[in-house]
């Protein structure tokens, strides 16, 4: 008994166009044909044919198909055995971040971790946060999400809301206010940043908040410095 090229690909569960794919890279042997030109495919056809297409369900590259025998096949697998797990992995973070997002009904782009508290963070914020987190190590990390957390929602509120024109004495009171919060998490004398690192939060710091903000920044840093009980806090955090 023969096949078609039309029944072989059914029988396999594939395409014509795939079956001259397989020809077209000498995957797979073409078969003798008829008088009249048509193709004669037989069982060895077809068991090669499945063969090709349960390593290609496995996600084995045709390129790799070819070029190797059965052990160096092996090694192609253990190599995808090695990219599915690390992409498992991901994509159980991914749902567990998500997870985490939708129930605290946090913004899409919220940095992981500050999930239960980014509803209260204003965009200036979660995008320091961003930089933070990329600059920071992962203990660093855990360091930042303790002073996000520890800063009061109306602190945050009245610095997200200052308009750069604030008077000094608007500026004054509100870095008093952050600096006795004892965790400025906004700040750039961390002991973890290196120079690079310092200087792209330093430039992240003038970029995205306004003058007067950024004022209120500086003056509550030095004042942090200055209250013993508070810098004690900071580096105790």
């Amino acid at each position: 008994m023969t096949w078609s090229t039309r029944e072989l690909a059914d029988l396999a569960g594939t395409t014509v166009n795939t079956v001259r794919h397989y020809h077209a890279l000498g995957l797979l042997d073409e078969p003798s044909r008829r008088y009249n030109g048509y193709k004669q495919y037989r069982v060895p056809h077809l068991v090669r044919l499945l063969q090709l297409r349960r390593l290609a369900e496995l996600g084995v590259p045709l390129a790799q198909i070819g070029a190797q025998d059965g052990s160096g096949l092996k090694d192609a697998l253990r190599s995808l055995d090695a990219a599915l797990h690390d992409a498992i992995e991901r994509s159980q973070r991914a749902r567990a971040d998500i997870a985490a997002i939708l129930h605290a009904d946090a913004p899409v782009d919220t940095p992981h971790g500050f999930e239960s508290v980014a509803a209260r963070l204003s965009e200036t914020d979660r995008a320091l946060i961003h930089v933070c987190t990329q600059l920071y190590d992962p203990d660093a990390v855990a360091h930042l999400r303790r002073m996000v957390m520890a800063e009061p929602p109306a602190v945050s509120a009245k610095l997200a809301a200052l308009p750069p024109d604030a008077s000094d004495a608007i500026r004054e009171r509100l870095a008093g206010e952050v600096a006795r919060v004892g965790a400025n998490w906004r700040s750039t004398t961390w002991p973890w940043l290196h120079a690079a690192a310092k200087q792209t939060l330093v430039q992240a710091l003038a970029e995205l908040y306004n003058p007067a903000q950024h004022d209120v920044l500086r003056r509550a840093a030095a004042a942090a410095h200055e209250q013993p009980d508070v810098a004690d806090h900071q580096r105790a955090s």
